[in-house]
């Protein structure tokens, strides 16, 4: 939001722009927002530049930002926009896992990180305990309290994935496809990583399904097509 934060209004919904380079990926992450209650997606950027202009005539409570954008690294765009006067919250959408980069975050207004790949249902979780935090108004009676509103930012539940799919193991095939330029087939990420060719297919079509690869059949000689998995947004 423009010059100055803005008394939460819990009878509207929380509005938030989606900052991030990759088109396809904004798009998912637009259609996550609005499956969300209580939030809206008011529009996207693919920019630093963009979202400053946005952000000049649109008021917003939230960005969902990219941290590696094509003009600018998306910390530096916070601290720009604190320095502007902008005082809308982030959630640091990113694949770095470099702490450092999550300290200087803090300082800056991000309340949350999302680490690449995720599902909508980890989104949904980091919106509503953004919500629960945002909403709680008043004064606190005690220090109990002030734990209480801050656990409910900090402390998120873990992230939820498909039953019978690990973290570990999403890692372990998310890197083996990110590693490989030309593409996976199932049984290429299942020699890689080191399990079963059918336990391969699910990771990968979950990685398809939040946005993260691509599939796409390739036609032999005979038989059936195969199909070979990319990964979207290679260098992210």
């Amino acid at each position: 939001m423009t010059n100055g934060r803005q008394t939460a209004d819990q009878s509207r919904p929380i509005r938030v722009l989606v900052v991030e380079d990759d088109p396809v990926t904004a798009d998912a992450h637009v259609l996550y927002v609005g499956r969300v209650p209580g939030f809206v997606a008011v529009g996207k950027a693919h920019t630093g530049a963009e979202a400053r202009r946005f952000l000049d005539r649109t008021p917003v409570d939230l960005l969902l930002l990219d941290l590696h954008l094509p003009d600018v690294h998306g910390l530096q765009l916070a601290r720009s926009l604190r320095a502007a006067g902008h005082h809308a919250d982030v959630i640091a959408v990113t694949s770095a896992r470099d702490l450092a980069v999550v300290r200087e975050g803090v300082s800056l207004g991000v309340v949350q990180y999302v680490l690449k790949p995720f599902t909508f249902a980890t989104l949904r979780d980091r919106l509503a305990r953004y919500a629960e935090f945002r909403g709680a108004a008043g004064e606190a009676s005690g220090q109990d309290e002030v734990d209480r509103a801050l656990a409910a930012l900090r402390a998120p539940s873990p992230a939820a994935l498909p039953k019978g799919l690990s973290g570990p193991t999403l890692e372990r095939v998310t890197s083996a496809l990110r590693e490989a330029k030309e593409g996976l087939t199932a049984a290429g990420v299942a020699v890689t990583v080191g399990i079963s060719r059918i336990t391969a297919r699910r990771y990968l079509e979950h990685l398809v399904e939040a946005g993260r690869a691509e599939r796409k059949p390739v036609y032999g000689q005979v038989g059936r097509p195969e199909l070979v998995y990319r990964w979207v947004s290679q260098g992210r």
